[in-house]
């Protein structure tokens, strides 16, 4: 589960939903604020990958704070833990450093290195078309809701990935409990 860096102020209510379900769930942390720093730097596209990644791990920890155990590794956790990026990105480097590759498609890469399906939490309803969420989006496109490189990266690599409204807990929570939810879905059916 990727929880987006613009939901930073839900980390709360997230973490208590994550922590009272029996789901183990592998968080990778966006970059919120952090990374928007970084933006503001204008540093070269080297550079800025690394201190974005650093960011990550930055909301990594706050999320941590709340109570979630974290990790380095790339591994299938037995309990809600936050992968901390940025020694696992430096090892094994697998994705282009520029803007078009963000936290979103960092996640897409850690979900289909442990063959997983992929929820991604965000500040919308889904990938919007118009002012309605789609429900399926099933070839590439670009959209403002997500890294241009994402939704190609999970086509291609067959992650089955949904996009959900991480600001209405109670979808959060209906998703832990196994119960289908209202986003959009990228690939297969979820």
């Amino acid at each position: 589960m990727k929880i987006g860096g613009s939901l930073i102020d839900q980390v709360p209510g997230i973490t208590r939903a994550l922590l009272s379900s029996p789901s183990p769930v592998l968080i990778i942390p966006g970059g919120g604020p952090f990374t928007n720093l970084v933006r503001t730097l204008h540093a070269p596209e080297n550079e800025s990958h690394w201190m974005a990644v650093l960011g990550m791990e930055q909301y990594g920890w706050y999320i941590a704070s709340f109570g979630i155990g974290t990790s380095p590794g790339l591994q299938v956790p037995g309990r809600p833990t936050v992968l901390l990026p940025y020694a696992l990105m430096q090892k094994e480097d697998p994705l282009p450093h520029h803007w078009d590759i963000t936290s979103d498609t960092i996640a897409a890469w850690a979900a289909y290195r442990l063959g997983l399906d992929l929820v991604v939490l965000k500040s919308v309803d889904g990938i919007m078309k118009g002012n309605i969420p789609m429900e399926q989006v099933t070839t590439p496109m670009t959209c403002g809701e997500l890294d241009p490189g994402f939704i190609r990266f999970v086509l291609d690599h067959g992650v089955k990935t949904l996009i959900i409204n991480g600001r209405r807990i109670e979808r959060v929570q209906a998703l832990l409990r196994g119960e289908e939810v209202e986003g959009t879905r990228i690939g297969t059916t979820f």
